[in-house]
Parts: structure tokens; sequence; C-alpha cells
């Protein structure tokens, strides 16, 4: 399986990044266990989490995921050859992030806790904080480094502004810079990412970890009208997806998926990996027999007429076009 580099650091990952969202939340302590040890079992060592992950369950606070996480690491061991990524930032109650030093400082000391390691490598700004100074924000990043708690840093839910902004500052006054983006990209949401964001990576080398790889469920097949809604909790999600649009997707997503004999999910997240600039999708799972849908996309080979089917069903309308 070949890895790819993040960014410009020396970290380098297969291609497909375990989104740890769901630990402890739809996937119990147990069924956690298992799908971590299937997927590196399987020869996959990055896991993406958040400090956040998962408050919005009724009686969760954040950091369940965090815990979980941390508990398997106990018991299997193995951290120098895994990359665990987590954010900070989101949640709070009056702003869509907080990245001041003083926040940044506390957060990251309770996530190490909760993860039971001594560093992440990789530690992701969750949302722009417009109401704190960039320079604050890396500046504590670089304490953060040079403590050895953190390898490398990440943004996401930035804009192409804010992001170079970011960039400018990191170069101006030799701070860490990000070297991962991580925003909302699929076949099913192409116009936001491919229109602001795109070519702004590759000309930074930044890596891209996009969620929501699978449309939070979409491209897998198993929501075609609004019967399915009811098949997991983010069903209710389900309907802006649902339209002649949406439907044209997993129509050819059916079409190769039959052609390779493998799974929607699997052709939906070889798309992605074989997006320019794109390190490693997120996708999570809930069961060994989603996972098993999932896990031969690293090594599944679209052909160029694959390609190009999935390239005209997903097109971006033209009220949203994509310019270059």
């Amino acid at each position: 399986m070949r890895k790819r580099i993040l960014g410009r650091s020396d970290i380098a990952v297969a291609p497909w990044c375990f989104g740890g969202n769901v630990f402890g939340w739809t996937a119990d302590r147990d069924t956690s266990f298992a799908l971590l040890d299937a997927f590196v079992g399987a020869g996959f060592d990055f896991i993406d989490t958040a400090d956040v992950y998962s408050r919005w369950a009724p009686g969760h606070v954040g950091g369940e995921s965090e815990t979980v996480i941390g508990e398997w690491l106990a018991a299997r061991g193995g951290r120098d050859k895994l990359v665990i990524a987590t954010k900070v930032g989101m949640g709070q109650p009056d702003r869509a992030g907080r990245l001041d030093a003083a926040h940044i400082n506390a957060s990251i000391d309770a996530s190490l806790k909760r993860l039971r390691t001594d560093y992440v490598d990789l530690y992701q700004s969750h949302a722009d904080d417009p109401d704190t100074p960039i320079a604050e924000t890396l500046e504590a990043y670089a304490g953060l480094v040079k403590a050895g708690k953190v390898r490398i840093i990440g943004a996401s839910n930035f804009t192409a502004a804010r992001l170079r902004a970011s960039l400018d500052i990191s170069a101006a006054h030799r701070l860490p810079r990000y070297e991962t983006l991580q925003p909302e990209y699929n076949l099913s949401d192409r116009a936001g990412f491919e229109r602001d964001l795109q070519q702004f990576c590759r000309a930074e080398q930044l890596g891209v970890i996009p969620y929501f790889s699978l449309a939070a469920g979409f491209l897998t097949g198993k929501y075609r009208s609004e019967a399915d809604f009811g098949k997991s909790p983010r069903g209710s999600g389900m309907a802006k997806h649902l339209n002649p649009r949406g439907l044209a997707i997993l129509a050819a997503l059916d079409t190769v998926s039959a052609e390779h004999a493998t799974s929607l999910a699997a052709v939906a997240l070889a798309w992605l990996m074989a997006q320019p600039s794109i390190a490693a999708p997120i996708a999570s799972a809930t069961s060994l027999d989603q996972f098993r849908d999932i896990v031969g996309a690293a090594t599944l080979r679209l052909t160029a007429d694959d390609m190009a089917a999935l390239d005209a069903a997903s097109a971006t309308p033209p009220q949203a076009s994509v310019t270059a």
C-alpha cells in the first residue's frame, strides 16, 4: 500500500483515515476496539478524532472518542506505528471556533490524557476563530511543537482567504505552518473545495484529508428513498442528496462498483483518493461489515472511463460552477 506525505512534513500515512467520531457513540467500546484492530490489521495507520466528539449525543460531554482510542492504545500498544490526529476549538457556546493560546494549551493536555499518549502527530484547528489573532494561535502551536506534544498542525473548515493569511504569517514569523486541510469534499459535495481550495492546496503542498467522504453515508447507496432515512441517526440529513443529481451519482456508482465487484463506498473513496492533493479521505464504520465495504478502496484502481463516468454524474451544477 503506497503511503502519502502530509503536506511538507515527514509524516507518511496510508490512504484511508479512520474517522473516530463514531467511537463511543454509534460504535460502543467493544465494537470500536474490533474496528481499530481490523483497521490496523489491514495495514492502515491514520486515525482522526476531536476533543468535541461526541458532545452532541445525549449524556455526552465531548472527549468520548479520544477516551476510547486511548483505552485501545493502552491495551494494544504500537503507538509509534500510528498517526493520531485530533482537533481543538469547536463546540464553544458562543463562537464557531476558539483558538486562543489559553484554550489550546488546556485542550492539548486534556486530549493527551484521554488518548493516553505523550504526543499527537497532527493537531488541527477544528474551526476558524476570527476573534483571536492568527499569530497568537500559531505561537501557541509553536510552543506545543517545541514541548514535543505535537508533531505538525493542520486546519479544518477554513476559507481559502484565512488559510492563506495563516500560511503567510507562518512564513513571516517562522512559526509552524498548517500542513493539512480538512474540508468537506466528496462526489456529492464538490463545489466548495474545488472552487476555492483545491488549486491553493496543490500550490502550497497541503495534504487534504476530506471529511464526509461518503456524504454521511449517502454514497454507500443505502439511502435511495425517504423510506430509507430511518436506517441510521444520519438518515434525516439525506434529503439534500436525494435529487436527480444524487440519483445519477448513485447510478454511476452502481455501474462502476458492479464492474469491479466491490462496494459503492469503496468506489466513492477511490474516486477521492485519485483527486489531486488528497492525502487520505476520512471515513468511519460502525460495524465490521461496513469496514469490509470500505477497506478495498485503497487498492482499487479506477479506469479513465470509470473516472469520467463518475465525474459526469457528479458535475457541479451550473449555478455553482467551478472556475479555473
